[in-house]
């Protein structure tokens, strides 16, 4: 049951992902959340280092997508300076919504990866899919209520993977 909400890969950061380890998997896009995935989810712009980041994933030819459970006008406001097409009320984890980025990307799934701040909803619906999946270390400690629900149960996630001897960016 736990490998559903199993990602492939943890990062602590965001910068530990590079065009060239992308390349040499085979993805050519990116979906990724923004709410302590991308920025804290209280902070409304993207520092100037994730803004390179981006634009770098881009000028590698890797193409970037917002997928964000936010409603429009947050996930609008931090997306269009970067030029960084986006989905909002995404209602994540349903395929649905992974499906959507998939056809706006224009790639299948096995040619993108996914990373999110979030088992429950970013994992579970991307690997559904099938999709190169990513967890994110959360930028942000503090939460929003939904959000609180999830790391609840994340945390039980955590545990079990900590007694199987399963590395994670908690133990990294």
């Amino acid at each position: 049951m736990y490998k559903r909400f199993m990602p492939k890969e943890f990062v602590h950061t965001v910068f530990e992902i590079t065009p060239e380890k992308l390349h040499a998997l085979g993805i050519k896009g990116i979906i990724t959340d923004l709410d302590n995935t991308l920025v804290e989810w209280d902070r409304a712009d993207a520092t100037p280092e994730l803004a390179a980041w981006m634009e770098e994933m881009v000028q590698a030819g890797i193409k970037v997508l917002i997928v964000s459970n936010n409603k429009e006008p947050r996930v609008k406001h931090f997306a269009e300076p970067l030029n960084i097409p986006y989905i909002f009320q995404a209602r994540k984890p349903l395929a649905k919504s992974f499906k959507r980025g998939l056809h706006v990307l224009g790639l299948p799934a096995e040619e993108v990866m996914m990373l999110g701040d979030q088992m429950l909803t970013d994992m579970l619906g991307a690997n559904a899919l099938h999709m190169h999946t990513i967890l994110i270390k959360p930028v942000a400690q503090s939460d929003g209520f939904a959000t609180k629900l999830n790391r609840k149960i994340e945390r039980r996630v955590f545990n079990y993977l900590r007694k199987k001897g399963i590395e994670t960016w908690r133990e990294q």
